[in-house]
């Protein structure tokens, strides 16, 4: 992103950043919508409407998270990990797109393209440039000065099972991280319920909060607008 980098300040992980944003490039907020996710706790993630279609996970970049990203980078490059449904359609670094019931990638954004020809794309693309520098500076906080960031953006989505012969319905959803850094998507394991205990709220609690007290997080989900339940 040389020539087109300075277009794309971090945005602040802000559900009404990323309402504003996703709005303004087709997302229909009225079916589904950014919200906080408070915490990992049960209780706390009963305040998310369902079904979640997807989080997104700020996190700092550590020495240990460099180390393990690099390992399954070459399992993944190796052809060790488990195979992605190609209805996914993951994007080198700029941005990461799931085709989800009503949420559509752009008609120039799709699976026939490498990821990153869609990458170049989302870069060279006015619309997407002008929306993201715009937002960039309606967060709370101010816009750094150095756009260096030791914060990383990924996301979880469900994916069909590649496993032949395996349902499409919840009991065949494999839980899918989608992180541009990667060099493709990655398959996290079998899913139930995308945001509660057993699946991303799991994966986070075991590979970040367990290597230390102190690590700052902040989750947002994609839901229905509505909670539908409080516990």
């Amino acid at each position: 992103m040389a020539e087109t980098g300075t277009r794309w300040v971090p945005l602040e992980s802000n559900p009404d950043v990323l309402n504003s944003w996703s709005r303004k490039v087709g997302l229909v907020l009225s079916q589904d919508a950014f919200t906080d996710v408070y915490g990992l706790d049960d209780e706390l993630l009963a305040m998310v409407a369902q079904p979640a279609k997807a989080v997104v996970l700020l996190f700092p970049i550590t020495e240990a998270y460099e180390a393990k990203r690099k390992e399954e980078d070459a399992a993944t490059e190796a052809g060790k990990l488990p195979p992605v449904d190609p209805t996914v359609i993951w994007v080198k670094q700029t941005a990461n797109i799931q085709r989800v019931w009503h949420i559509g990638a752009p008609s120039c954004i799709n699976e026939r393209k490498t990821p990153v020809e869609r990458a170049k794309l989302l870069e060279t693309t006015p619309l997407f440039a002008d929306v993201h520098a715009s937002e960039a500076q309606s967060g709370q906080s101010a816009v750094p000065r150095n756009l260096d960031t030791d914060y990383h953006f990924t996301c979880f989505v469900h994916a069909p099972s590649t496993e032949p012969g395996k349902p499409k319905g919840v009991d065949g959803h494999r839980l899918v991280e989608l992180d541009g850094r990667r060099v493709g998507p990655i398959d996290r394991g079998p899913s139930e319920d995308l945001l509660k205990v057993r699946d991303v709220a799991a994966f986070v609690k075991e590979r970040f909060l367990s290597q230390s007290n102190s690590v700052n997080l902040n989750m947002i989900a994609l839901a229905p607008p509505e909670c539908s339940s409080v516990v």
